[in-house]
């Protein structure tokens, strides 16, 4: 998801429709359809006519749920997250714990990634220098 933190870029509209949103996100209609039946989405305004119309503030919401997603963030907690969010300023400590957890996760993911990079490093270097010679006995 690519989009939304950069709004300069595009004209500020009042409303988006749902195929305006799945174009600027990447995600499509059906998600943003389901992320506001389970909750992941706050409420979204409708026209006279029942058109879903999303503001700037869905959109930098997605934006961030978007973040979440790459971090690996269960649909729960996300889930959760958007009901604290929702319930007020007192659920801030609870916000912050979901978020430090998720840190750590990320954390800990990197490192691992840093691990396997280093072992691919090892091995891209491996065949740099002996890329003519066979024989070599872990691939």
């Amino acid at each position: 998801m690519s989009v939304i933190a950069d709004t300069s870029s595009r004209a500020l509209q009042a409303h988006y429709t749902i195929s305006e949103v799945a174009a600027l996100t990447g995600l499509s209609a059906h998600t943003l359809r389901w992320y506001e039946r389970i909750g992941l989405m706050p409420h979204v305004d409708r026209s006279h006519t029942g058109q879903r119309r999303f503001t700037e503030r869905d959109l930098t919401w997605l934006a961030f749920v978007g973040k979440l997603r790459l971090t690996g963030m269960p649909v729960a907690d996300m889930v959760r997250y958007a009901e604290l969010v929702r319930a007020g300023e007192h659920t801030h400590p609870e916000r912050r714990e979901l978020l430090e957890t998720t840190r750590r996760d990320v954390l800990a993911r990197i490192a691992e990634l840093q691990d396997t990079l280093s072992v691919l490093d090892h091995k891209i270097g491996f065949y740099a220098h002996n890329g003519t010679t066979c024989g070599e006995g872990t691939s």
